[in-house]
């Protein structure tokens, strides 16, 4: 696999949450990596809270908190699933409440404790190859423009990369994952997107969005100018400015996507269908947003799903055996 992103294998998997918030953190579960490897999965993206292994100094890091940053990267090698490491909030931004004080992409003192996360990581994972860990810089990068995006990205994998030059690198795309920044096409990483559209769609009645139809949405879905969101509009507006973007030797993975617990189960299975196919027919690799919980296979408390018992847990089999069929 090449540094520079622009060869990546096609990993499957899930997003594991255990560090997604600081104040609701939890050590990494094995059997996660154990269960995704028997079900022929690879791939483990690890959204996680800056805010886990620093306090009020930015760059005081506990050594105990990292150590189960550790634990994953070992489960994943153990089990043969790649760890992608990505800041769901760093310093400077976040996607979720509360915001952070300071602007990661104004601010010059923020963007260098940024990178110097990111070089200490580096150090921390040098010597373990990048087909068994990457690097995911910030979540979902917002409220900016693409210029300035790409120069926070720019200066951060330069910092990774003089520390380790094979070191994988990821970024997000612009507007929540949507929009590949074609302004980093000349830049050694790999880029991310989504796949949360159209989102009335993938998060009805989800709490913390306005999203509040009349009625469960239906798969193709109709919006209330009557527009026809189906598969070939996802081919139209979600792949091919991305396969735009490959097509200059970037590499693009689906960082997260999935559909809340509200939708209806069956609405949810024949979007993703189409999504999984399209993304199977472009060659990329994708991670649900998550393996347990709402949008997950596991204790997702759907209330219109036959739920089978796996080792004490709720799986939606049917979910999982669509998953595995891509």
């Amino acid at each position: 696999m090449n540094a520079d992103g622009s060869s990546l294998p096609r990993w499957r998997g899930f997003n594991l949450q255990a560090k997604f918030v600081a104040d609701d953190e939890e050590r990494f579960r094995e059997e996660d990596f154990e269960w995704m490897a028997e079900w022929g999965f690879d791939f483990a993206r690890l959204p996680m809270d800056y805010r886990c292994w620093t306090g009020e100094d930015w760059l005081d890091f506990d050594e105990d908190a990292l150590a189960e940053i550790d634990e994953a990267v070992e489960y994943g090698r153990k089990h043969g699933v790649h760890v992608n490491l990505n800041f769901h909030r760093g310093p400077g931004f976040t996607v979720a409440d509360p915001p952070e004080e300071t602007d990661l992409w104004t601010d010059e003192e923020t963007q260098s404790v940024f990178a110097e996360h990111w070089r200490r990581f580096a150090e921390r994972y040098e010597g373990i190859p990048s087909d068994e860990v990457s690097f995911d810089l910030i979540n979902e990068p917002a409220e900016t423009g693409h210029g300035a995006y790409a120069d926070v990205v720019r200066d951060t994998v330069e910092a990774i990369h003089e520390v380790d030059p094979e070191r994988l690198v990821v970024a997000d795309g612009m507007r929540y994952g949507r929009e590949p920044v074609f302004e980093l096409a000349d830049t050694e990483c790999a880029q991310s997107t989504r796949g949360y559209d159209p989102f009335p769609l993938t998060h009805h009645e989800a709490e913390w969005t306005d999203v509040d139809l009349d009625e469960p949405p239906a798969w193709p879905y109709v919006d209330d100018a009557g527009k026809v969101h189906d598969r070939e509009w996802l081919r139209a507006t979600r792949i091919a400015q991305w396969e735009r973007l490959e097509s200059l030797g970037v590499g693009v993975h689906v960082g997260e996507w999935g559909v809340y617990n509200h939708t209806p189960h069956d609405v949810a299975l024949a979007w993703m269908d189409d999504v999984l196919s399209l993304w199977a027919e472009a060659g990329w690799g994708w991670a649900l947003w998550n393996f347990r919980g709402p949008f997950g296979v596991l204790d997702s408390e759907r209330t219109d799903v036959d739920y089978e018992d796996w080792h004490g847990h709720d799986l939606d089999r049917e979910m999982l055996e669509l998953l595995r069929e891509y």
